[in-house]
């Protein structure tokens, strides 16, 4: 059936309820846009602050390689003086060891 104001084989009174449905249907699609740009905005923030969370990481891990680094080479150069002091002290317990011979032998030879 046709109507006469009507290209389509729609009553008149059906376009209407179509008409008065579309500002509601545009406001619920709005309200939908709304609702995903906010999610989507969140998400991006999340995104940043996790990115940021992985950037203090990454300064920390940074920052303990250099500690590690310059504990590394503290050690090398305490074991280094360590070293240095061993070998003073057996030059040093030699020596004492040949002093004490000399002095036994002069007192060996004194007494003789």
């Amino acid at each position: 059936m046709a109507y006469p104001d009507s290209s389509h084989d729609v009553p008149p009174r059906a376009n209407v309820a179509r008409e008065s449905d579309a500002p509601s249907a545009v406001e619920a699609a709005t309200s939908r846009l709304l609702a995903a740009l906010d999610a989507l905005e969140a998400a991006v923030e999340r995104r940043r602050e996790h990115d940021r969370g992985e950037d203090r990481l990454a300064a920390q891990v940074q920052a303990l390689g250099t500690d590690r680094s310059k504990l590394a080479a503290d050690l090398d150069a305490q074991a280094a003086h360590t070293r240095r002091l061993e070998a003073t002290n057996r030059e040093v317990a030699r020596r004492l060891d040949i002093a004490m011979e000399t002095i036994r032998s002069v007192l060996d030879a004194h007494d003789a």
